[in-house]
């Protein structure tokens, strides 16, 4: 094969890129030597489809004859408004590892020109750790916020973790001793803060390579966290039709158009030379077509000289080829079970050992909470920012419950309202009013907002918590004198979707729906 030369590695590299930052400096390095670049992905939520797209551009990059090293950033998913629990990140990452692996064998990319480092390898050393203070020395908290405000999970109260996350990102490029970093285009802030703050250390400017963002199947941003708007890398062909089905696949419409984005930035780039992108359509609606570039299909798209429904059933065929590898990959016991020990399904087996290892006494399956409903709110006769509730907690028992609610909902807003209670709690005089229990409530400095009981979930219904068995008829009042319930509370939260959790486990209806609430990132009690 003839060496290519610098512009033509150039090309390869920046094609279909959306932005590149430090152009110049990248060209001035291809004179000279090949550029190493780095890719980092935080091991939060399941991979999907559209993680094909850098990795179709790590294949363009070792084509260039590039250095490419894959950063699995551990840490960085745990500092992200802890998407990934710790007790959860060794997993992970392994899952990571494995599927991405999976996904360029996928794509014919040879894994031994390619460099894999976990972030822990190189995060927590002393130099990494006294450089993450020399920045935090310079970098004002406004940069910090800004620079990660499309990529760290944005609450209203942000946690410290995320105000450093933008710093380490930075610092990577320098102890993975690159000359570029490779991310989307919602990562420019990052990129750009980077550029300001690393020279402030001493170490060097990097290239910064953006790869525009692909719309998912139901429009916007394609997402771990929104089932409809992509699919994963283990669905099923059956599934794989369901969801493109449903796909948002406008006549003519060629801008929020996932399915056409993945064909330009997947499909031709990964698919030999020649083969072109096959339309099999039937005689009478225009017979079979073949395109041999994108722009000549999106023409024809835009032109609405191509159904929505023909152009499903292609890329359909195309994805499967792609995931086909992948779902044999994973086709055994051992991949199985890291999948499950990754992502722990509801009540599933790695939930329950987990949950075993944190038996003890403070542990959730000593409470007793159950669905209630307030059937009348009045104000407390001794305390203005006090109501007392009463709550109908199913077999014709009402609970008298003591509560602040007041001083955020008029109390008429109240009643009515479906919420979680604690009921097996030791009463207690509050003011000279008697409290039998809890409405359990995520709350911050300005606000308490119950937690939101899921549609069709019944009165006196038990809410579990992930993994504990806490459906037993009768549950053992809780201890006072030992502190049993503020030591189970210490560990309720809402998590940056606003799922309620207990540690990482979820507080799940008997059907298996979560509990939630508006306010996230938040305590509990």
């Amino acid at each position: 094969m003839t060496a290519l030369t610098a512009e033509e590695k150039e090309q390869l590299i920046v094609r279909n890129l959306q932005e590149v930052l430090g152009q110049d400096a990248m060209r001035t390095v291809l004179k000279e030597r090949d550029l190493r670049i780095y890719w980092g992905t935080a091991t939060t939520g399941k991979p999907h489809i559209a993680y094909f797209v850098p990795m179709s551009k790590v294949a363009d990059f070792l084509k260039a004859g590039c250095e490419v090293t894959i950063l699995f950033a551990d840490l960085h998913a745990y500092l992200d408004n802890m998407k990934a629990p710790w007790s959860l990140l060794q997993e992970r990452t392994k899952y990571y590892e494995a599927v991405i692996k999976a996904m360029l064998t996928s794509l014919g990319v040879p894994l031994e020109k390619l460099k894999f480092v976990r972030g822990t390898d190189y995060q927590l050393s002393k130099e990494y750790t006294l450089d993450v203070y020399r920045l935090s020395s310079v970098v004002t908290q406004h940069d910090a916020k800004k620079a990660g405000a499309e990529v760290v999970k944005q609450v209203e109260h942000p946690l410290m973790s995320g105000i450093l996350y933008p710093g380490l990102q930075a610092l990577d490029e320098e102890y993975l001793k690159v000359d570029a970093q490779f991310g989307g285009v919602d990562q420019r802030k990052i990129f750009t803060f980077a550029e300001k703050y690393l020279p402030q250390l001493g170490y060097g400017k990097r290239v910064h390579l953006m790869n525009p963002m692909i719309p998912g199947l139901a429009g916007g941003k394609m997402s771990s966290s929104e089932e409809d708007s992509k699919i994963d890398l283990l669905d099923s062909a059956a599934k794989v039709k369901s969801k493109i089905k449903k796909a948002f696949c406008e006549p003519g419409n060629i801008e929020d158009n996932g399915l056409l984005k993945f064909v330009k930035h997947v499909v031709f780039p990964m698919f030999p030379a020649g083969e072109g992108f096959q339309i099999r359509r039937k005689p009478e609606f225009g017979g079979d077509k073949c395109f041999d570039n994108y722009e000549d299909l999106e023409a024809y798209f835009a032109a609405q000289e191509l159904h929505p429904g023909d152009l499903k059933a292609s890329v359909e065929v195309y994805i499967n080829r792609l995931l086909d590898p992948i779902r044999k990959a994973f086709d055994d016991d051992a991949h199985r079970q890291l999948t499950e020990r990754a992502y722990p399904t509801a009540g599933g087996a790695s939930k329950k050992g987990a949950a075993a290892q944190a038996t003890s006494e403070n542990t959730p399956d000593k409470a007793e909470f159950t669905v209630g409903q307030i059937v009348d709110a009045s104000k407390h006769p001794d305390a203005d920012t006090l109501c007392v509730l009463t709550v109908d907690i199913g077999g014709d028992v009402k609970k008298s419950i003591v509560s602040n609610l007041m001083a955020h909902y008029e109390l008429e807003a109240l009643k009515g309202r479906l919420v979680v209670t604690l009921t097996n709690m030791k009463s207690s005089k509050m003011r000279g009013v008697e409290s039998e229990g809890l409405v359990m409530c995520a709350f911050n400095a300005d606000k308490y907002e119950p937690l939101a009981v899921p549609e069709g979930t019944k009165v006196g219904e038990r809410i579990i918590v992930e993994g504990f068995d806490n459906t037993k008829a009768e549950v053992a009042q809780l201890n006072p004198k030992k502190k049993v319930w503020d030591k189970i509370q210490a560990e309720l939260k809402t998590n940056a979707d606003g799922e309620a959790l207990w540690k990482e486990f979820s507080l799940l209806t008997m059907n298996g729906d979560r509990i939630t609430c508006g306010l996230k990132g938040c305590n509990i009690k």
